[in-house]
């Protein structure tokens, strides 16, 4: 359950960084999609798992 809050908080600040104007975090925008990927691949791949598990 860990992972699916940690995958959801990284896709969380992928979105931020993708929106903010914030000048301080300029230099971190170009990693937005990365985390966005990160997040989603995360919450995916748990998903897959607790169903192979039988746990959803």
């Amino acid at each position: 359950m860990l992972q699916l809050f940690l995958g959801l908080l990284i896709l969380i600040f992928g979105i931020f960084l993708k929106t903010t104007k914030d000048p301080g975090f300029a230099k971190s925008k170009k990693f937005s999609w990365m985390f966005i990927l990160i997040g989603i691949l995360c919450i995916i791949g748990k998903l897959v798992i607790m169903y192979q598990q039988g746990e959803l």
